[in-house]
């Protein structure tokens, strides 16, 4: 009956979205506030429609409810609660639905506290983003409803994939969808001023937090997902360019760009053609990954579905949405025209050149992913488009962005002085030289890698305490009275720049160890001695696994054990790898046991990767620095903004 009720919710979800979709577009038209008004009311609406929908389906969950057949197909009674509760978005439609919970809740969230948004253009925003909704709301329904019953319910589920079953997954799809889904409020944000025929200033500041809410949770989820891979896949390292991957990387970059050209229309009033078109395109890439993930055209190791016919729905509303937004575009080119004017040299010149590095990188990564698919069906080729292409390719303009972060930063508005810049960034260009000569001097093996990266990632955090510094006025007492806006941009560049230094270093200095090693053993790796201490087989909640002790010593000191695993799902008949990680600061030691040789022993693979979790440790400070921004008033608040009524033009009476 709960699993109805959630069905039932949905549904009516579904023609509330429709009401919102329609009513209130009529309304700004008509610029009747009655109308208008149905926005606010059905935004609401629909997310707690949509929350009981969700709650039904997790009640199946946590419950074990097998009459549902997606519950049989993604759960086990044995399971442990926390990933009975995963499986709710752990597969195709469930993830829908958490999808359209969140579109949903941004909705919501934009009726409740935009209160000082135009009456015309916040009926119009809250319109577009419920037609996104009834586009979901139907693949929901009509392809992927999660509320199937079976006849004859089996006794236990077919369980989880239990590469799923891991905590660092287990957050990382919601992140990454309040990410994706966010960037739905900036698309309905562009649409709405391209009906409206009015992008400024104002129309900026109301954009920006929206698109930074967006790129701070896709930030935390795309470092989750990082994360998993390294210490969960047992392959030792962090970023694959699997096409997954590559899903949420795009729109991260595009975002990335948004924020940095709204900066411009809001203090300049210039890129407004630009602007408008990124917000377009980052909610494009955010379907273009929906349709990588869910149709089964590219193989990857954590797509959700493999159905071609569902990938055609999610590909036409790719094709719709984008058809239609691009072309409101090109009708609305005119009313987009610039009124600001800068020189060569300027910040509005370096955002310029931020956005070109950021938007070619992310068609790079588009190319790149997309292509193995374009040569098959045009060329009858199989072609396999792997790292090494996506490292030369993709790595020049992150360094270009590197170089270029703190010296816009500095630069003043409309024209400025590059000798000026550079004599400011003295220091900090003395210190990425010295860390430069530094890691060449420390490393054995003469690769550029290291000192360039190390060099960069301390130019990048050096140049953004510089950019502090001048605006505090070189006072310190001023740092406390600096807006959180312009913490949080230096905070995020100096993650940035974090990450730039621990991937590097991780990249060129890790040291690798794959060998046969039997009970007893011992082997040097990197400075550190493994011993194979021991192997027993124990028994997990819904797994069996394999277990090994290494002992780890350096220079004779013991250091502790480490506790590998190899674990079989006897449900899922899936084998999954549980690297055993020594974490540090400045190193992990990382050991991996796999299957027993035929002559004896275990296969066994060591690495010690330097500055690894420096690797996350700058996404958190780039999330920190969202963070900190997005709790600046400045922010939340438009400039300028007017009483809704007088902005739209509306008389009380109206």
């Amino acid at each position: 009956m709960i699993a109805e009720l959630g069905h039932f919710a949905l549904i009516l979800a579904a023609f509330v979205a429709v009401v919102q979709a329609t009513i209130p577009l009529w309304g700004a038209h008509r610029r009747e506030l009655r109308l208008m008004a149905v926005a606010d009311a059905a935004a609401k609406l629909q997310f707690l429609l949509v929350a009981l929908s969700f709650g039904a389906l997790t009640h199946a969950f946590v419950t074990s409810d097998f009459s549902l057949r997606l519950v049989t197909l993604n759960s086990h009674s044995l399971k442990p609660m926390i990933y009975k509760v995963a499986g709710v978005w752990g597969n195709h439609e469930g993830s829908l639905l958490l999808w359209v919970l969140i579109l949903a809740g941004f909705g919501a969230a934009c009726a409740a506290f935009s209160s000082r948004l135009p009456a015309t253009l916040k009926a119009r925003v809250l319109a577009v983003q419920a037609m996104i909704g009834v586009a979901f709301y139907s693949f929901i329904l009509l392809t992927s409803n999660p509320f199937l019953r079976l006849e004859v319910p089996p006794f236990d589920g077919q369980d989880l994939n239990p590469l799923l079953q891991d905590p660092g997954l287990a957050f990382h799809p919601p992140f990454l969808y309040l990410g994706y889904v966010g960037l739905s409020m900036s698309f309905s944000f562009a649409v709405a001023a391209l009906i409206e025929g009015r992008v400024d200033a104002a129309w900026a500041r109301w954009v920006r937090p929206w698109t930074l809410a967006a790129w701070l949770f896709l930030t935390v989820g795309i470092a989750l997902g990082s994360w998993w891979a390294y210490y969960e896949l047992g392959w030792g390292g962090f970023w694959f360019w699997d096409p997954v991957e590559n899903a949420s990387f795009m729109p991260w970059l595009i975002a990335g760009a948004l924020l940095h050209s709204a900066i411009v229309v809001e203090k300049r009033e210039a890129l407004k053609s630009w602007t408008v078109l990124l917000a377009i395109l980052a909610f494009g890439f955010s379907l273009i990954g929906t349709f990588i993930v869910r149709s089964g055209v590219l193989t990857s190791v954590h797509a959700f579905a493999n159905d071609p016919a569902r990938g055609v729905f999610i590909l036409t509303i790719l094709g719709v949405f984008l058809a239609a937004s691009l072309t409101l575009f090109a009708l609305r080119a005119p009313v987009l025209e610039a009124r600001g004017v800068f020189g060569l040299v300027s910040r509005e010149s370096a955002l310029v050149l931020n956005n070109i590095l950021l938007a070619v990188a992310a068609f790079v990564v588009f190319v790149g992913t997309l292509w193995p698919l374009a040569a098959e069906m045009f060329f009858a080729r199989k072609l396999s488009v792997g790292p090494p292409f996506f490292n030369a390719a993709f790595t020049p303009f992150m360094m270009g962005l590197a170089v270029v972060l703190p010296i816009g930063a500095i630069l003043p508005w409309k024209r400025g002085s590059l000798r000026r810049a550079a004599g400011q960034l003295r220091g900090a260009a003395i210190l990425a030289l010295a860390a430069a000569a530094l890691a060449w001097t420390v490393q054995t093996e003469r690769t550029i890698l290291a000192p360039l990266g190390l060099a960069l990632g301390v130019w990048l955090i050096a140049g953004a305490a510089g950019d502090l510094w001048l605006r505090a006025g070189r006072v310190p007492r001023r740092l406390l009275r600096l807006p959180r806006s312009d913490w949080g941009r230096v905070t995020a560049h100096a993650g940035f720049g974090v990450s730039v230094i621990g991937i590097s270093l991780m990249l060129a200095w890790t040291v690798e160890d794959i060998r046969v090693a039997r009970v007893g053993d011992s082997f040097d790796v990197g400075g550190f001695t493994f011993t194979l201490s021991g192997v027993e087989e124990v028994q997990g909640p819904n797994y069996a696994a394999t277990v090994a002790t290494v002992s780890v010593a350096q220079g004779g000191a013991p250091l502790g054990e480490l506790r590998p695993e190899k674990r079989f799902y006897p449900v899922a008949g899936m084998p999954t790898t549980e690297a055993a990680i020594r974490n540090g600061v400045l190193r992990d030691l990382y050991v991996v046991i796999g299957d027993p040789q035929e002559g004896g022993g275990w296969a066994m693979r060591t690495y010690i990767k330097p500055f690894a979790n420096w690797v996350w440790a700058g996404a958190i400070i780039m999330a920190l620095g969202g963070l900190l921004s997005l709790s600046d008033r400045r922010y939340r608040v438009a400039a300028g903004a007017r009483p809704a009524r007088a902005a739209a033009g509306l008389s009380p009476a109206e």
